[in-house]
């Protein structure tokens, strides 16, 4: 698949790597991947300096022909709105990226729309999470209250998976509007999810692609979720299955399930980025084998 004839200037805007020690291991990992596929497209990645970061966006987007962010949830709207002004933005647009990041808003609009999301905390053990909040960091489980800026929830028990998607979608003079092909679907991944003593939930990485026994309805639910919540670029939609298919997060934005994705899919992940971005992305994408991935971005083919 080609999308270009020519090389372009895109602006890889990553954040953690310069500014959030905790996150820059996964940030570096997702960095290199795309780096790497939109350098062997054809096209010029423009990373920004070690300064402030949107003043770095603002002062490299406009010589740039498109370019993605790649932030924690709380700043990725920010980030990305200074993208859009000045470029083409091959990610999610800055007003979902900002629904999404309140993961209260956001339950409350899936379950609105008839998706199965967790229900409050009752008695006993429950799910405390940041309302704003990225991967696991804050996550755990817990008979206590939420502090400020959290909020307590049903805990699910079931099984970890996660869906990468890119809808193909186009943001227009005036709304975000859908054409062509209905969502791609990369992968249905499995999440390696560590309970500590304290309750604290770590994300370890995973393995991609697999194929659970109620795949469909796991793919069917993730496709309706980008499609209510209006997302846009790659995403990764948080599921625990259990008597039925939870969506427990959505991620408007590259996750770490990618650098497996990478490793086995015939695609460039570059020239997905850019077809969607324009209504033009394929039906499918085509994987071959498995991988398991870390968050440190070190990959297995099995």
């Amino acid at each position: 698949m080609s999308t270009n004839r020519r090389g372009m200037k895109v602006l890889l805007a990553e954040y953690t790597t310069s500014h959030d020690p905790s996150l820059a291991h996964e940030g570096a990992a997702m960095l290199a991947v795309l780096r790497a596929s939109f350098e062997r497209c054809g096209h010029e990645v423009v990373l920004p300096g070690p300064g402030d970061f949107g003043a770095e966006i603002t002062r490299l987007a406009p010589a740039c022909e498109m370019g993605l962010v790649l932030a924690p949830d709380d700043l990725l709207s920010k980030y990305t709105f200074l993208l859009e002004q000045a470029t083409h933005n091959l990610g999610c647009g800055f007003m979902t990226v900002a629904l999404c990041a309140s993961k209260v808003r956001t339950g409350k609009i899936l379950a609105q729309n008839g998706i199965p999301v967790p229900g409050d905390a009752g008695t006993g053990k429950h799910m405390i999470k940041p309302v704003k909040g990225c991967g696991a960091q804050g996550v755990r489980l817990s008979e206590g209250q939420p502090g400020e800026g959290e909020f307590a929830e049903e805990y699910i028990k079931g099984e970890n998976y996660s869906v990468s998607i890119i809808p193909n979608r186009v943001i227009g003079d005036a709304c975000l509007y859908f054409r062509g092909n209905p969502p791609l679907i990369l992968a249905v991944n499995r999440q390696d999810i560590a309970i500590d003593g304290d309750g604290s939930f770590r994300y370890l990485g995973g393995e991609t692609p697999v194929h659970p026994a109620r795949e469909k309805e796991i793919i069917d639910i993730a496709r309706k979720t980008v499609e209510v919540l209006g997302c846009q670029g790659y995403c990764g939609v948080d599921v625990v299955v259990a008597d039925k298919v939870y969506v427990v997060d959505v991620n408007p934005r590259i996750t770490t399930s990618l650098v497996g994705i990478a490793a086995c899919m015939q695609e460039e992940i570059a020239e997905l980025l850019i077809a969607a971005s324009k209504g033009n992305g394929p039906k499918e994408a085509h994987l071959t084998g498995k991988a398991r991935f870390d968050t440190n971005g070190k990959v297995t083919k099995l």
